[in-house]
């Protein structure tokens, strides 16, 4: 029995009432689609922006056992390196490191006599964050999310008090905590978890950042063991910053 083809492929496609061809060519784009959309899930990008950064902190330790104590104000500055590596689908993919100088510490709330206690810790700060924005590359308004680890090193501590601080208002501690007044931090060395929300306004001269940010320290500043003073004593931080870049290198 002899093989016949098949009937679109034995007689040619009709033209349509508006020209010929019509037919091969939304077969082409058919079997063209699949690489079309393919093309567009991940985008290479190889941009390197580099920058400076400044900002408001407020930190907390988180004390056991407790602490009374009210927010630690300070400020924050810095250098920012970011890398841009994709955009997929409609989000921007980037790794965004920081080297920065940071005010910690924790101040005391003391309602039992007139003693007040400030304890002030100057910190170098490494965060290392996974970035990721939508919106506007160039020229526009972007929103971006971060989140990753961050490394402390403690440049020094000293601390402020003032009142009347004899042995009688001492005795009038809450939960009788007094031995991190005769202690220097004895951890130098922190690490931790940070992560920020922000919108960023890209424009000719370079990209500006408006962010909010909180890092929680998963060590502790002093010795937990068990004849130590406290099972834990963690730094705690919200903070504001500003931060502006300009472009290296840029994808074209």
């Amino acid at each position: 029995m002899p093989h016949t083809l098949p009937k679109f492929l034995k007689y040619p496609l009709p033209p349509s009432e508006e020209g010929r061809g019509e037919g091969p060519l939304l077969l082409l784009l058919a079997l063209l689609f699949p690489l079309l959309t393919s093309a567009q899930v991940g985008i290479s990008r190889s941009d390197l922006a580099v920058g400076v950064s400044g900002g408001y902190v407020l930190n907390r330790v988180s004390f056991n056992p407790t602490i009374k104590q009210t927010w630690h104000g300070g400020a924050t500055a810095g250098v920012t390196v970011r890398y841009t590596c994709e955009k997929y689908f409609s989000s921007i993919c980037a790794v965004q490191a920081e080297l920065n100088y940071a005010q910690l510490g924790w101040k005391e709330v003391i309602e039992t006599s007139t003693d007040t206690y400030q304890r002030d810790a100057s910190y170098i700060q490494l965060p290392v964050f996974a970035r990721m924005a939508w919106g506007k590359e160039q020229r526009g308004m972007q929103f971006f999310v971060m989140a990753g680890p961050q490394f402390n090193f403690l440049l020094s501590d000293s601390d402020q008090r003032s009142g009347e601080w004899s042995d009688a208002t001492l005795t009038l501690r809450p939960n009788n905590v007094t031995a991190q007044y005769d202690l220097d931090i004895q951890r130098k060395f922190e690490y931790g978890l940070a992560g920020a929300a922000g919108v960023e306004l890209s424009t000719a001269i370079g990209h500006f950042q408006l962010e909010g940010r909180y890092y929680f320290a998963l060590s502790d500043m002093f010795d937990n063991g068990k004849k130590d003073p406290f099972g834990r004593s963690a730094n705690g931080a919200i903070i504001i910053k500003t931060t502006y870049l300009f472009d290296l290198l840029r994808t074209k």
